[in-house]
């Protein structure tokens, strides 16, 4: 069979596996659908907040995101600021505010964070770090959809093939019963000592592995297999194990340290399984850059590109105090989705993972479209 046909069939294959062209919806425009635009200096908090910070965040991601055609003009004239000072016209200037709205415009949605973990491993596996951090697999496929439908550039399909038929990749459950020694596919990058965190780690998407001569490896998300997420939360909730009102990171990772012999069963609901690489970079995002403590989000990119600047309204879990900052879009997660949904990058360490592991707030996001996407009028 020739590559080209080869190819053929794994397209057409993951489609099917995938549930039909049905079930793909079209990913949205950067339009006025759900979104209603406002000036700038009717957004609480934006004129009072650190914009040259902010630009400096945009010019980092600009770096990548340039490649994007909707920010390659935008991201030239950024790049050649160098009096910051100028931020606020900068913004104002290239950009067009909108407010993102839900299917029944609401203005408000749910608002999480994450951190960088540390977690403590090896390259070795010993008695204490057995638990394999796994690097992308070999025959994990990866089928991109832009080339043959532009409109679905955000959808990959990910399976693997069984003789000349395309199927689902393995599951969590079934990743963690194979044996690396063996495996042609699963080879891990490192082990750790703590398989609770290294769940967590693949839900944070990136971190840091402290080996035992105290050096570090920068951990940076690979690639996924191809199945939903599912919060476990969520089924600890409808078991009666955790109140609804007190479900947070902490408190699952309580719940799973005092009940060792149902850890598997729990971590299991969750088919999803990320695979990681090294990485020169700490906290590198989906974007491909390096992420910056509260000035950068995870969103769900068929409604926020990446690259693009996001203000955002919620509060401080902790102290109740506003959250009123413009960010950039530079990562994504399989928990975050939907119109009004964001993910704040609160960086490493213990306050960053005591406040990300309490973020469950309300909060308003308005995106900045670059003014040379907005149609204009006749």
């Amino acid at each position: 069979m020739s590559f080209s046909k080869l190819l053929s069939l794994l397209f057409i294959s993951l489609l099917l596996f995938h549930g039909c062209s049905s079930k793909i919806k079209q990913k949205p425009e950067i339009s006025k659908a759900n979104l209603s635009k406002i000036d700038m200096g009717d957004i609480k908090g934006f004129s009072k907040d650190n914009l040259e910070k902010a630009l400096e965040v945009f010019q980092k991601d600009c770096k990548k995101s340039i490649r994007d055609p909707r920010l390659t003009k935008v991201c030239k004239k950024a790049l050649e600021i160098t009096n910051k000072e100028n931020a606020k016209d900068f913004f104002i200037k290239n950009f067009t505010a909108f407010q993102l709205l839900s299917d029944t415009n609401d203005k408000e949605g749910l608002i999480t964070g994450y951190f960088e973990p540390l977690l403590q491993g090896s390259y070795i596996r010993t008695d204490r770090f057995q638990y394999p951090l796994y690097e992308v697999p070999k025959d994990l496929l990866t089928i991109e959809l832009s080339q043959a439908y532009p409109s679905l550039s955000n959808y990959r399909l990910r399976g693997k093939l069984k003789g000349n038929k395309v199927v689902p990749y393995d599951t969590r459950e079934e990743i963690n019963a194979v044996d690396y020694r063996t495996s042609k596919n699963l080879q891990p990058i490192c082990f750790v000592d703590d398989k609770i965190e290294l769940f967590f780690l693949q839900i944070q998407g990136s971190g840091k592995v402290q080996l035992p001569n105290g050096k570090f490896i920068n951990i940076a998300y690979g690639q996924q297999n191809g199945h939903p997420y599912y919060p476990i939360g969520r089924e600890l909730i409808a078991m009666g194990e955790i109140e609804k009102e007190n479900i947070s990171l902490q408190s699952i990772k309580k719940w799973l340290k005092q009940n060792p012999d149902r850890i598997d069963e729990i971590l299991n609901f969750n088919k999803s399984y990320v695979f990681f690489t090294k990485s020169e970079k700490s906290a590198t995002g989906s974007l491909g850059t390096q992420l910056v403590a509260s000035r950068n989000l995870a969103v769900d990119r068929k409604n926020i590109p990446l690259g693009f600047p996001v203000f955002i309204k919620t509060t401080n879990p902790i102290t109740n105090e506003p959250i009123h900052k413009l960010m950039v879009a530079a990562d994504t997660g399989g928990a975050i989705k939907g119109k009004i949904r964001a993910d704040i990058f609160f960086g490493t360490g213990q306050t960053a993972r005591e406040l990300a592991g309490k973020m469950k707030q309300q909060g308003e996001l308005f995106i900045f479209i670059p003014n040379t996407n907005i149609k204009k009028k006749d």
